[in-house]
This record gives structure tokens, C-alpha cells and sequence, in this order.
């Protein structure tokens, strides 16, 4: 099974940048993991927040491929605690046959079309991040799952 993180918009902080770089690293050691970027659309001072997202949507529904697990990073999702997340990890390892496919929306969340094609839903917290800081969140709490299944020191309970 293979990970990939797929973003819309680059990443433009420069401490958000350097450590998503770092656990992305350390993650290759788990397993194949990638991220991808989707390009943030310009002109869009003109477009309502819904037609941002559907345009969104559009370039993430093309980067879907068939068979691939679709999970969205949203603020309704599924909780878990870390050692919960890494069972999560561990289960998909076994039950997904080709890519599980976590998704970062843009600012203004997710297009109808987009849920539609996802098969869950995950929160990182109840508390709302950006969307820029829910990248590094992610990647490091994914690097957390693996040391975990690892037994490695990592995480301390």
C-alpha cells in the first residue's frame, strides 16, 4: 500500500515547510509515502468561497485514481487519540489494496463532489487549525502512528 498527502495550495510558511519536509523523510523509512500539490488557483477574488471549492474539488477528484481510499482531513472526521490513529494505520495497511489517499483541502473546505468520492472523514482536533498548519499536524502524527507500530521510542505515553 502506498500514503499520499495531497494538497491544495504550496505551502508558504517556512517553519510549516521545513517540517513537513523532515517528517515526509522520516516517513519513507515506514512506508511509500508522497505528497502531492495541487496549485492554488489565481484570480479568485471574484469567486464566491462555494465556486473556490468546486474548482478545488475538480483538481482533486482528477488526482483520485480508481481503487484508491479516500480519506478527508475535516473538521467533522473521525477523532483519535495517537495510539488509536496508529491502529487505524495499521488496519488500512491490510485493507487497502492500492493507495490511501489523505486529503488537505484549500481554505474554505471541501466541495459536495469531493465527500461524495471520499471514504472517510478524520479530525485532527476540535479546535480549528489552518490549513496550512494542519499539513505539518498530519505528517507528524503519521510519522507518530509508524514509530508506534514500530515500538519505537518515539511516542511516550
Amino acid at each position: 500500500m502506498k500514503v499520499q498527502l495531497l494538497l491544495v495550495g504550496k505551502t508558504t510558511q517556512d517553519f510549516v515547510q521545513k517540517g513537513v519536509a523532515e517528517f515526509c523523510s522520516r516517513l519513507t523509512h515506514y512506508l511509500p509515502f508522497e505528497v502531492e500539490v495541487i496549485p492554488d488557483f489565481k484570480n479568485t477574488k471574484n469567486l464566491t468561497f462555494d465556486r473556490i471549492k468546486e474548482k478545488e474539488g475538480e483538481m482533486i477528484l482528477k488526482f483520485i485514481q480508481p481503487g484508491d481510499f479516500v480519506v478527508l482531513l475535516d473538521e467533522h472526521g473521525q477523532e483519535f487519540t495517537s495510539l488509536k490513529f496508529a491502529g487505524y494505520i495499521e488496519k488500512k495497511t491490510h485493507t487497502v489494496s492500492k493507495r490511501l489517499v489523505f486529503v488537505i483541502g484549500g481554505p474554505y473546505g471541501f466541495s459536495n463532489k469531493v465527500y461524495e468520492a471520499a471514504q472517510e472523514k478524520i479530525a485532527l482536533s476540535k479546535m480549528t487549525f489552518s490549513h496550512q498548519l494542519v499539513r505539518l499536524i498530519f505528517v507528524e502524527q503519521l510519522y507518530r502512528a509508524m514509530t508506534i507500530l514500530g515500538n519505537e521510542p518515539y511516542h511516550h505515553e
